[in-house]
């Protein structure tokens, strides 16, 4: 007899339905005989030994037999233990177990352990959003994955703690409706959590030029490098950044979710990442780790900090090819990994924070100490980034030593939740900006050429600021639109709808470090 059930398989970041199918010989034999086709990997294959022992501890019987089980479509590389449930349940289906059957109103996934119990499983947010694509009303699920999958609207989702609840659940619905209430769960509540954050800075004494360039930053998510001597507060400034970075809003939330999901690591029980990601690698990571890859690629550190920071602390100690692989995806918000199986793409629309000394021991420029180094020795250090790669950083920043009467100055010094506030009021001005003109971006520093010139007029002065800027400083086209971005930005900090030379001026200082040490 034949049984069908439906199962999702995610691939990048988006879900394939795949069909079930089961079919059983009705012959005796001396022992098992289980096979799965449909490019199934490993951890497919081995669901063979889990869920014989999940149905017989479940209370079922089941003869030793013939037992096909195919995963269609058969030419797409099925992977993971998610595919346990539906395969329990198609060979209970077929055995006649089931009071049901016509299941394909149902969506099967979750990991079975050996007792029958149901273990979670990465990726159901994309399986979620697939269900509702494909007009499949239910899910059923883990009940660990159930908040992720609950946030998406016109899919009834069912968690699950076992096989023997969900053959309760399916044998209940005979009568022609579920006999259960569907998860639910308020994804306003969950955006409007209060985000607590452990570091404020008001910690930072000293450093306001840095302070303004991060709130800059921040505002208009801008990428920024800090170059300084060590001790001068680099990774603390960086490690407050997200505290004043705006929240998410629910689009960006879903977007970010689906990638944490996919690659395992969103916090077991939780439906939305409703905290902006930071993601701080250390400088040993490889460029697969950085960028993403595999057989089956995975999402990198790149995607995982989609819609929030990635923080690299002394980028010079970085490998240059792991660095350089940084280039696409600052400027097309996207990575895309090629492998001879498949090819797919993962967003990857991050602020970049990076951190550097400014010479191999730290001390070139500072007036407490005395540098050690060659200018030979200084040039390797420093051309390890690329002008390439420079050039796609919006605001570079010197972060001198902090003097001994900043340090044990007894002013307060302001907190997070006052940048946060004009932030998060230049945010509210773009999104209007950016909401009249019907365009789906979040920021100015995601602004094309085309928004760019729409966004952004100069009056004569500051054309002629401008001008005289990129002749001097030789500074690229690219380099010209950033600086505009960075302009518009402080502009908006400042409640201004037009650019005025002050603004332009700014923005034009925070392109002017690396002439000191890359000229």
């Amino acid at each position: 007899m034949l049984f069908k059930a439906l199962s999702a398989a995610v691939y990048g970041i988006d879900a394939n339905l795949i069909e079930v199918e089961v079919d059983y010989s009705g012959v005796v034999a001396n022992e098992d005989h289980f096979h799965t086709v449909g490019l199934p990997d490993a951890a497919v294959r081995e669901s063979r030994d889990r869920v014989r022992a999940a149905i017989k501890n479940s209370g079922y019987l089941i003869p030793p037999t013939f037992i096909t089980i195919n995963l269609a479509p058969a030419d797409i590389k099925k992977e993971g233990s998610g595919f346990d449930l539906p395969i329990a349940l198609g060979i209970l289906g077929a055995f006649g177990a089931l009071r049901v059957t016509d299941l394909s109103a149902f969506l099967f996934v979750g990991e079975l352990g050996l007792d029958g119990g149901l273990r979670p499983i990465p990726g159901v947010l994309p399986m979620a959003v697939m269900a509702r694509e494909k007009n499949i009303s239910n899910l059923v699920l883990p009940v660990a994955n159930a908040a992720e999958a609950a946030v998406v609207d016109g899919v009834n989702v069912y968690p699950v703690t076992s096989l023997l609840d969900v053959i309760e659940l399916l044998n209940a619905s005979v009568v022609g409706h579920i006999q259960r209430e569907p998860f639910k769960v308020s994804t306003e509540k969950l955006l409007g959590e209060l985000e607590h954050f452990s570091v404020d800075f008001s910690d930072v004494r000293g450093q306001q030029t840095a302070k303004r360039a991060l709130e800059v930053a921040a505002a208009g998510s801008h990428n920024i490098l800090m170059i300084g001597p060590p001790g001068s507060g680099k990774t603390m400034l960086a490690k407050r950044l997200p505290s004043i970075l705006a929240p998410l809003t629910f689009d960006e939330a879903l977007e970010t979710t689906k990638i944490h999901s996919v690659a395992g690591v969103l916090a077991p029980g939780s439906g939305l990442v409703t905290q902006r990601p930071f993601r701080s690698p250390h400088h040993t990571i490889s460029d697969a780790g950085l960028i993403g890859g595999g057989i089956v690629p995975r999402p990198g550190e790149v995607s995982l900090a989609h819609n929030g920071l990635l923080f690299l602390d002394e980028l010079p100690e970085f490998p240059r090819n792991v660095l350089e692989v940084l280039r696409q995806p600052l400027e097309d918000h996207n990575v895309t990994i090629a492998r001879a199986a498949m090819t797919l793409s993962f967003p990857a629309r991050f602020m970049l924070a990076a951190a550097m000394n400014p010479c191999p021991c730290g001390y070139f420029n500072d007036k407490s100490r005395e540098c050690m180094c060659t200018p030979p020795m200084i040039q390797r250090y420093v051309a390890k980034i690329s002008g390439p790669l420079l050039d796609r950083i919006d605001i570079h920043i010197e972060v001198p030593a902090v003097q001994y009467k900043e340090l044990r100055g007894g002013a307060a010094a302001e907190g997070s939740s006052q940048i946060r506030g004009r932030v998060m009021a230049a945010r509210e001005r773009q999104h209007q900006r950016f909401s009249k003109a019907k365009e789906k971006i979040y920021s100015n520093a995601q602004m094309t050429t085309r928004q760019v010139r729409t966004h952004c007029e100069l009056g004569a002065d500051a054309e002629r600021l401008l001008e005289r800027a990129m002749q001097q400083q030789g500074l690229t086209a690219r380099a010209h639109d950033r600086i505009l971005k960075v302009a518009r930005t402080i502009a908006d900090l400042e409640g201004a709808e037009h650019l005025a030379v002050s603004h332009l001026a700014e923005a034009i200082q925070y392109r002017t470090l690396d002439r000191s040490y890359w000229s």
